[in-house]
């Protein structure tokens, strides 16, 4: 009974993870027309400096906006903490709406808000304040800013359940033998949670590694990201190259393992110290 409970999971993962993997990765070893085995594809991607301008500049934003992102979560999901339980609901319900307000919606939210036409563009410019008119929200500050929107409320709500795990006991202990809050923080809580903390971030930069919908809708193809060119090879009408795309795609993927491989080794590493 259990066996066959657990089936229709199962085949759930074969049918929309593990064979679109496989076609994907035998894709990319196939020329232009899925014809023959060759390692073209990959050839292309490691000669030609388009790529690796795409992914130098997933890596960069992905790294930027996660690690704003986590900062920002940190002191924000500590403040959440502090307020009654039923506020604290509250927030998180907030949290889980707002991290998933993504995609197309929030950017034409932000260009509605913040484009060259937008809200409060105009709205300071007719009060004569110019806190926005060096910003630009189609620029690598722009992208930043909409990435670190969807990114900050998923950290608040994985990190919410660490801070949660900080008994009262070990504060009050912590305080009766003469520690001050920052020395808590310091000796204690900070341990505690850099493992949790350090996870956080790699899920952080995969998410947004892998976004699409929020910068293709902001940028269009100006803006060269891997998911665009991905999605620019796969479904483009006239220059469409989805062998070429697929190899893209697994790169994407090899890059992915080797973050989150490297974040499993550093989290490995700080629970080892701190044991």
């Amino acid at each position: 009974m259990l066996i066959a409970s657990i089936i229709p999971f199962f085949l759930i993962i074969l049918l929309f993870l593990f064979i679109p993997l496989f076609f994907m990765i035998v894709s990319s070893f196939q020329g232009n027309g899925g014809t023959g085995f060759t390692f073209d594809q990959y050839k292309e991607i490691i000669k030609n400096v388009y790529y690796h301008q795409a992914f130098k500049n997933s890596i960069l934003i992905s790294l930027f906006s996660s690690l704003i992102a986590i900062i920002l979560a940190v002191f924000a999901t500590y403040s959440i903490t502090l307020f009654s339980k039923r506020i604290q609901d509250r927030i998180l319900v907030f949290a889980n709406m707002t991290a998933n307000f993504a995609g197309i919606p929030l950017a034409f939210a932000f260009i509605v808000l913040l484009g060259n036409s937008g809200l409060f563009t105009l709205l300071f410019k007719y009060f004569g304040w110019d806190m926005l008119s060096r910003f630009n929200l189609y620029s690598w500050s722009g992208m930043v800013l909409i990435y670190v929107y969807f990114q900050l409320p998923l950290a608040v709500m994985m990190l919410y359940p660490i801070y949660q795990g900080i008994q009262a006991q070990w504060k009050e202990a912590a305080f009766l033998l003469g520690a001050s809050p920052a020395q808590f923080w310091l000796k204690i809580g900070v341990p505690i949670i850099s493992p949790s903390i350090a996870g956080t971030f790699s899920i952080l930069f995969a998410n947004a590694m892998g976004a699409y919908a929020s910068a293709y809708a902001l940028a269009g193809s100006t803006y060269n990201l891997v998911t665009i060119r991905i999605g620019a090879l796969t479904t483009g009408d006239i220059f469409a190259k989805p062998e070429l795309g697929s190899a893209v795609a697994c790169i994407l993927g090899i890059t992915l393992v080797i973050a989150l491989l490297i974040n499993e080794w550093l989290t490995r590493k700080i629970r080892r110290d701190l044991s």
